[in-house]
């Protein structure tokens, strides 16, 4: 069997939103968009529900469906993306709440789903989603007295904590919201970690759960193991891959691993220091990363394993991430579907 194996640890999500919620003095939610950030947002859902969570986000009300399945009724359920043509009837039937984010949103509401939950999204500079501060001051009064359940916005830079972005939105924020009396959403994992002044009613950690920076204290919830294929020994001077973009300056033995570009290991960790371990020992990926396999240099190891890790304690989503030169969320929503999941609690 050459499929590698994704071990996902759901006790250390539950430690992680318990540690995050312990940060704050209002509610704490959770995001599972991206099918609980590649974890199967239906197990992810039924874990963090089990350890407390009473309200979730997804990005489309598509994501609502296998999650409510999940959950059951009488949880929340909020979708980003709001109330787009074609929502109506799921959002109904599964007892999905928008996130309203302009007027035509809002009439399209309104008009066919009468007295249904819905909240609000803010513009306050990130110029992503949500209503501008001039389009909100005209519809104001008419959403207020529909009485939403909440109005939320998001920060463009709480994983940078001196930036002065922050300050400037929450100001804007505070200001657009100021005698609403409607529970209040700014922020996800970053803002919550800048502090209560950003809590507001109730905070939607997203990547921090799934062991993500910038939650620095996260506990790691996945492990990447994929099976050697084939080994190979090298005389000095012989080269490995595409490219003959590495070559062996000793004597070398060269395992070949069943994982690649198209299993989320992206092309631009060649040569940038990552390693795969056996145990405890980092072994050098070398050479180019392919479609379906990693090469990886085990001239070191006193035996020739039937699996490395690729992602563990000492190797996390971040340190690849920052190897690729992109952010932990890409990689760990990258992984792919050959992996055959396993879950733990």
């Amino acid at each position: 069997m050459s499929t590698a194996r994704l071990k996902i640890n759901l006790e250390a999500l539950a430690i992680n939103w318990r540690n995050l919620d312990a940060r704050t003095n209002c509610e704490t939610a959770a995001v599972v968009k991206a099918n609980g950030y590649g974890l199967d947002a239906a197990r992810v859902g039924k874990t963090l529900a089990d350890a407390g969570a009473r309200n979730f986000f997804v990005a489309a009300a598509e994501e609502g469906i296998a999650l409510r399945r999940a959950i059951g009724p009488g949880l929340g359920i909020s979708v980003f993306s709001g109330h787009m043509p074609g929502d109506t009837k799921l959002l109904k039937d599964f007892q999905l709440t928008p996130m309203l984010n302009s007027l035509d949103q809002m009439l399209r509401h309104f008009e066919s789903l009468p007295g249904h939950p819905f909240g609000i999204q803010l513009d306050t500079g990130m110029n992503r989603l949500g209503m501008e501060p001039g389009e909100w001051a005209a519809v104001r009064g008419i959403a207020l007295a529909q009485s939403p359940v909440l109005i939320m916005s998001h920060l463009a830079c709480s994983d940078s904590p001196d930036h002065g972005m922050n300050e400037h939105q929450l100001e804007m924020f505070t200001q657009m919201t100021e005698g609403a009396d409607v529970p209040r959403s700014l922020s996800a994992t970053g803002g919550l970690l800048l502090g209560p002044k950003y809590h507001f009613d109730l905070c939607r950690p997203g990547i921090g759960l799934y062991g993500g920076a910038p939650y620095d204290a996260a506990l790691p919830v996945i492990e990447l193991e994929v099976p050697v294929i084939q080994t190979r020994d090298l005389a000095p001077g012989e080269t490995v891959g595409y490219g003959n973009a590495w070559t062996a300056q000793r004597p070398s033995r060269i395992a070949t691993l069943a994982a690649g570009y198209a299993d989320g290991l992206q092309r631009a960790l060649q040569n940038r220091g990552i390693h795969a371990y056996s145990g405890a020992v980092p072994c050098p990926v070398v050479g180019r990363v392919s479609m379906d396999l990693v090469t990886v240099d085990i001239s070191d190891l006193d035996h020739i394993p039937e699996a490395l890790t690729l992602i563990n304690e000492s190797q996390t989503v971040e340190t690849l991430a920052t190897a690729a030169g992109t952010i932990g969320y890409e990689i760990l929503t990258s992984l792919g579907h050959r992996y055959a999941r396993t879950y733990s609690s």
